[in-house]
């Protein structure tokens, strides 16, 4: 059997009596705040509470067999829940039997898409959207979540899924508030952060909503406008096999997509996050994708929308001593017992209540310390994540995550297309050679230039590398030599290989000799291949800057065409 594709295999063959105790705590804990918490994602996502329940069961349980991390926590998470609702609610009305379909047919598509990422190892793809793009597009989605549960708290109606037209439809509907079903979320709220203050063992989210039932239940609220949750059918999800249109199918890629890669970031950063505390194991990007894939899909069988790893249960789940994956199968038995006998007593159950589970949880997302940390280190950085986030929350959460990956490229590309060079300078009589930016006391030598490209070379930046070599010889004219500390070019392609060629012509013909030196194995074997290191002459090619200003400046012998000749 294939240990690397069920990794379950590894923790069950080495499995240690000493972690019995920890895995059953952290599963009854992440059990215990799995059931509001999917109850209130589930409503989030425009489904009904019960279809929260199905989303921690076979997810929960097939990730448990093939996820690599053991404590990460699969089930609803508040950004995907949002996402579903953006995506599905644009075909079909919330709570509607079309409307339940099509998400369920969209965690199918989303774990196909993830289950094939994984298979042809594409998970390198989520490292294009850069960590300030990330950060705001999460932080300003926060927001928007948050800010669409004060429907519920307030005790109105609205809808939208932007920032503004959320804000608008509720000023336009506060003359409407219910205040006690105000008083019972606000509560909800208080009561979630002092819990969360003062003792993270404490189930916060199990506390107030069994204090919003029986406020409810015994006060009789639901004649007094309180909207509750009501009858939750009671039983494990059936099989049933999901919607499979390719029509409805290519309405839902934009939104499976990002849902794909979003929900994949989050699970991945916590993943890693928590790995990085345990050295017993290792995590791999390609098989968590494998396993986050075959979770949504076995779970679209069963009547499941689309899951990730949340960070918050992840948190819990490891703080209460999970060690392997034992943990999650113990909460999805918790889950399940609950799906057996104990929907009956959710009747009463506060939407206020479900409301504020999810404003208290997705504050956290909102990352104000980041932008305070890019302000001061890196100022393209915070104008990026200013962008994303201003542009979330103005334009929605599709176009936001649309806009972010276009920013990342854009940053990306300019980059490459515009890497850091500098102009060397010798410190000392004998030192080392040192950007004369950086070191004034750096001396330079009229006759002989030096210049340090510090990125590989390729059909991108070659214009900006002649560039720069035109401008330092303008400045310097008399210059007869060039030397190329290539140290730091880690690969070249085929243009940069004519690039040398072009560029030792042309300084020949200027009565100017080309010297290479620090040049790695792979990049001289492609100028060899293209018969430039011929063309310039393998005596031209040195190991060290110093060699090839020796060489300039003396015309001492080069000692290392035999190096250069070997091609490693």
């Amino acid at each position: 059997m294939n240990l690397s594709f069920i990794p379950a295999i590894d923790w069950i063959r080495n499995y240690k009596k000493s972690w019995l105790n920890g895995d059953l705590s952290a599963g009854l804990t992440v059990g215990v705040m799995l059931i509001p918490q999917g109850m209130a994602y589930s409503m989030l996502a425009g489904l009904p509470p019960i279809y929260g329940l199905y989303a921690v069961t076979i997810p929960l349980i097939i990730y448990a067999f093939l996820g690599t991390s053991r404590q990460l926590a699969v089930g609803p998470v508040a950004m995907v829940s949002l996402l579903i609702a953006s995506g599905v609610g644009q075909l079909a009305e919330a709570g509607t039997e079309t409307y339940i379909a099509y998400a369920i047919a969209l965690a199918l598509l989303v774990g196909i898409i993830q289950f094939s990422m994984g298979f042809f190892r594409l998970g390198f793809l989520v490292n294009f959207l850069s960590h300030p793009v990330v950060a705001g597009f999460t932080s300003a989605a926060a927001i928007i979540i948050g800010v669409s549960q004060f429907k519920h708290i307030f005790g109105v109606k609205a809808s939208g899924e932007k920032f503004l037209d959320i804000v608008s439809q509720l000023y336009g509907q506060i003359a409407n508030t219910n205040w006690i079903t105000l008083a019972i979320g606000v509560a909800a709220v208080v009561v979630l952060v002092l819990i969360k203050k003062f003792s993270k063992k404490i189930p916060g989210p199990l506390v107030v909503v069994l204090i919003g039932i029986l406020l409810v239940y015994f006060g009789g609220l639901t004649e007094a406008g309180v909207k509750v949750v009501g009858d939750i059918p009671s039983g494990l999800p059936s099989f049933m096999p999901p919607l499979f249109d390719l029509a409805v199918f290519q309405k839902l890629l934009p939104v499976a997509l990002t849902i794909s890669f979003v929900g994949f970031m989050e699970s991945i950063a916590v993943a890693k996050a928590i790995q990085a505390k345990h050295k017993d194991y290792k995590l791999s990007a390609n098989q968590e994708l494998i396993a986050l894939g075959a979770s949504n899909i076995g779970g679209a069988f069963f009547q499941s929308f689309p899951v990730t790893g949340g960070f918050s249960r992840t948190a819990v789940n490891d703080q209460a001593g999970a060690k392997s994956g034992l943990a999650s199968l113990i909460s999805a038995a918790l889950i399940i017992l609950t799906l057996l006998f104990l929907t009956s007593y959710f009747y009463y159950l506060p939407n206020a209540v479900l409301a504020a589970i999810i404003v208290v949880a997705v504050y956290g997302l909102i990352d104000y310390k980041e932008a305070i940390h890019l302000w001061h280190t890196d100022r393209t950085d915070f104008v990026l994540f200013m962008s994303v986030f201003t542009g979330t929350l103005i334009l929605g959460i599709e176009e936001g995550i649309l806009l972010g990956v276009v920013l990342s490229l854009s940053v990306l590309i300019y980059r490459v297309s515009y890497p850091h060079y500098a102009q060397l300078g010798k410190v000392g009589q004998h030192g080392e050679f040192r950007n004369i930016k950086r070191f004034p006391e750096a001396v330079t030598d009229s006759e002989v230039m030096i210049i340090r490209f510090d990125a590989p070379i390729f059909f991108a930046n070659l214009s900006y590398f002649r560039d720069k070599i035109n401008d330092l010889f303008m400045k310097t004219p008399e210059a007869r030599y060039l030397i190329i500390d290539a140290g730091p070019v880690s690969s070249i392609d085929s243009s940069g290989v004519h690039m040398f060629a072009d560029l030792y012509t042309d300084l020949k013909n200027d009565g100017k000799t080309l010297l290479i030196a620090n040049m790695i194995g792979p990049v001289r074997d492609a100028l060899y291949k293209g018969g430039v290191m011929d063309k310039i002459g393998k005596h031209h090619f040195f190991m060290t800057v110093q060699k090839a200003f020796d060489f300039a400046k003396h015309g001492k012998e080069n000692t290392d065409i035999a190096v250069a000749s070997q091609r490693f």
